[in-house]
């Protein structure tokens, strides 16, 4: 088996250095191209993995292709190799906006099997959120291994493509809102005469901790949080405030508008 990845950056990054860091692919059977010569020369220096000269190559090659490019640049990528597609080959799209149907559309009569993945970037670290669409054309098989592959990299969701506008609000573009708050967090203990990197690490950990406990508790997060907070103690302080600022509604008003963002895309429209 031959897998390539077109897209070595960030996302593409994390999903391969999982896979071979848990030696699930081995170097010799992967494949990469990225526009960038850079990316590809320190993959090839540091994992020995085979460089493509193009898009093309890499799919002519590879049994499993990875598209891990931005959204933006998806549908190029799809026009140069669609020549090259059979329907041996498989495709995973990890790219925002592009619906199961809309792919079908780019690849022509091909009939390539697809699968649209939703992955975040905590995977870099292990941590990810993996979403897998049920609505794919791979074979059981083929969807069994490619839910292993993700598993490497974190904890592998199933869901409808219907709800993968809510997916993409609330962990493929969540952590950016927990990094905010977690700036924020470090700037009010600076603003408390704490070191800098002492606070990013304090606030750091503390999120941490406290989605830990989220997970492994099982119990609601209201519940958590009422725990924590003593009759006429510090916490309850705080949470008034965070009531009063509309901490709750502004995320929630952030990604009711980040999926609206997302279905606008998968229907074309880009305003």
């Amino acid at each position: 088996m031959k897998i390539g990845f077109i897209g070595a950056g960030n996302m593409g990054g994390a999903i391969l250095k999982g896979a071979l860091s848990k030696h699930f692919l081995h170097s010799e059977e992967v494949w990469i191209y990225d526009v960038s010569s850079e990316v590809t020369e320190r993959w090839k220096q540091d994992y020995h993995v085979n460089v493509a000269q193009n898009n093309a190559d890499l799919v002519s090659e590879c049994d499993w292709i990875v598209l891990a490019v931005k959204p933006i640049f998806l549908a190029d990528v799809l026009a140069q190799i669609r020549k090259n597609l059979t329907a041996e080959k498989k495709l995973i799209s990890i790219a925002a906006g592009w619906s199961i149907e809309m792919l079908k559309q780019a690849i022509g009569e091909s009939n390539a099997k697809l699968l649209r993945v939703m992955p975040n970037t905590p995977a870099l670290v292990g941590e990810g959120l993996l979403a897998l669409c049920e609505e794919t054309t791979l074979a059981p098989n083929d969807f069994r291994w490619a839910q292993e592959l993700f598993g490497t990299l974190g904890v592998v969701q199933i869901v409808p493509e219907r709800l993968m506008d809510a997916v993409i609000a609330v962990s493929g573009s969540s952590p950016a809102y927990v990094f905010m708050f977690i700036d924020a967090m470090a700037d009010a203990a600076v603003k408390l005469g704490m070191p800098r990197k002492m606070a990013i690490q304090s606030a750091a950990q503390a999120v941490m901790g406290a989605a830990k406990m989220v997970l492994e508790t099982g119990l609601h997060p209201a519940e958590l949080k009422d725990q924590v907070c003593s009759p006429g103690g510090t916490t309850i302080e705080a949470v008034q405030v965070l009531e009063e600022e509309g901490m709750k509604s502004a995320v929630i008003k952030a990604m009711c508008a980040c999926a609206e963002k997302s279905f606008k895309m998968t229907s074309g429209s880009s305003k």
